[in-house]
């Protein structure tokens, strides 16, 4: 038996997953440091990312409404699991909701900063299913180097591992970030016909114009978008 390395939670092979594949939505998306603040300055950060993450919100929320039950997280620091804490707050009032954790390694959170360490182990502890898609305790990702057990292919394994286990993609992605994973699991799951719900910050920066950097005013404003997940694909 595998344990997580920062929450201690047991972790389970791929091959495990349970779930069924029609109601099941997986992540891709940015880390935190994608959001450049609205016009530029700095003074904006702060209402800036609090937006992109009320945005990803709301698609979670849309999703439910749809009849969406499975989310499955790829736990990586930003998108990944500022979901996952979400979904976890929306477990409370909802059974029905599952949450899926699916790590590219057992040593892939090494070089989180604390905060999203704790956001780790939180979001592994709560988690219905910890899965890994490697079950190795020394891999680490990167080209080969002496002494260590490497792999350049781990996160696209685990990217594609995702997209293979849902019908549809919840995406925090910006225009011409073609060279990330979350371009590159975009494009697979375009390839596998997924259905793609995707925002960025063009999308978050047209809601602050509107509301202006007022958070209760863009709650609201979010509040009110059309279920995207009802509209044609």
């Amino acid at each position: 038996m595998l344990f997580s390395i920062d929450s201690g939670v047991p972790v389970l092979p791929c091959e495990e997953i349970e779930t069924d594949k029609e109601k099941t939505i997986c992540f891709t998306g940015h880390r935190e440091n994608s959001v450049i603040p609205y016009k530029g300055e700095q003074i904006y950060y702060g209402i800036t990312l609090r937006t992109v993450q009320l945005m990803l919100f709301r698609y979670i929320d849309m999703a439910v409404e749809s009849g969406y039950k499975t989310f499955i997280s790829g736990l990586a620091a930003g998108t990944d699991l500022w979901a996952a804490k979400y979904i976890l707050g929306k477990k409370h009032s909802d059974s029905s909701i599952r949450l899926i954790g699916v790590m590219p390694y057992l040593r892939h959170a090494e070089r989180f900063s604390d905060r999203y360490k704790e956001l780790l182990a939180d979001a592994e502890r709560g988690a219905d299913m910890l899965l890994t898609t490697n079950t190795d305790p020394l891999v680490v990702y990167g080209k080969s180097r002496g002494g260590e057990k490497t792999s350049p292919d781990l996160y696209r394994v685990r990217n594609y591992f995702m997209v293979d286990n849902a019908s549809a993609v919840i995406s925090y992605f910006n225009e011409g970030s073609y060279k990330s994973g979350t371009s590159q699991t975009l494009n697979y799951a375009v390839r596998q016909g997924l259905k793609i719900r995707r925002f960025g910050l063009e999308e978050a920066y047209g809601v602050i114009d509107e509301c202006g950097p007022d958070i209760e005013s863009i709650r609201r404003k979010l509040v009110f978008m059309e279920n995207v997940f009802e509209l044609p694909y």
